[in-house]
């Protein structure tokens, strides 16, 4: 906008986005007036909202240690991990059958929905079903709690990645490790179980306390030992692969989003190989 379509017809300048105020200060960056409403001050003198915006744009977005983007408390994966939990759960009662029959992670090559090659997908539809409320409300709990902490440090796309890694992890577990033949595994656990490692690696790294969640992952870990009906195998395969996941992210740090991006691909090409595995011996 010139000068002139800045000014009356009197000569008065007067604010380009408020055209009916007169407008004597102007923005030390495009040099047109600015009324009170639209000064924002600068470092020397103020500037207009638009070359502030314009400036905001240009400015590199700050980042956590880890890689995260500096977003204050953002939790938007924690919050759509735990509504997808919800609407799952809501659904059991609503199509039973359907859901329940399609979308489990059934460990018997016997049944006409157990795992293999037409199923591909309970590996991970399962991790988002729950077989009791206790069994729901357990495990939202644990991830709002460590997503809360984490997700903030890792920035949305590596927590997500680091929660869809260690379901399909904990899938792998549930598959091959024996004890499980004859069942069918839902649950957020082994996900969770690997927000537990990544939680342990992560303040590892940055030098804080470690003991309570080091007691935190024994102790579930011992209860699905030795009560039966939780998957001991489930919950180991999500721990070993939050680990790996949590590791790499750590130690690439420095090396920049590409090289972090391309371990957990390699990472995620181990883990779907083993569920691949698990799908060849189910047809076996």
């Amino acid at each position: 906008m010139t000068d002139a379509a800045n000014e009356t017809s009197t000569g008065v300048p007067v604010c380009p986005r408020h055209p009916d105020r007169e407008s004597w200060v102007r923005c030390q960056r495009c040099e047109r007036p600015a009324c009170p409403q639209c000064q924002r001050p600068a470092a020397v003198g103020v500037q207009c909202v638009d070359c502030v915006a314009e400036g905001n744009r240009t400015v590199r977005q700050g980042r956590t240690t880890l890689g995260g983007a500096v977003r204050g408390r953002d939790t938007l994966v924690t919050r759509s991990l735990v509504v997808a939990c919800l609407v799952l759960f809501a659904a059991r009662y609503v199509l039973p059958d359907e859901v329940y029959y399609y979308l489990p992670l059934v460990n018997e090559p016997r049944y006409l929905n157990g795992f293999g090659p037409g199923t591909w997908w309970q590996p991970l539809t399962s991790a988002f079903l729950h077989a009791s409320p206790l069994h729901l409300l357990f495990n939202l709990y644990a991830l709002w709690l460590v997503g809360q902490y984490l997700e903030p440090l890792l920035g949305r796309a590596r927590f997500a990645a680091v929660y869809l890694l260690s379901a399909l992890g904990g899938a792998a577990g549930g598959l091959l490790l024996p004890g499980t033949a004859g069942t069918s595994l839902v649950g957020a656990s082994g996900a969770v179980f690997g927000l537990f490692a990544a939680l342990l690696t992560v303040n590892r790294h940055l030098g804080r306390q470690t003991r309570q969640i080091t007691a935190l992952i024994a102790v579930n870990f011992l209860l699905g030992v030795f009560i039966p009906g939780i998957s001991w195998q489930a919950h180991l395969g999500g721990l070993l692969t939050g680990f790996a996941v949590s590791a790499l992210l750590v130690r690439t740090r420095r090396r920049g989003p590409g090289t972090q991006w391309a371990g957990l691909a390699a990472v995620a090409v181990v883990v779907l190989g083993l569920l691949a595995l698990a799908a060849v011996r189910a047809v076996a």
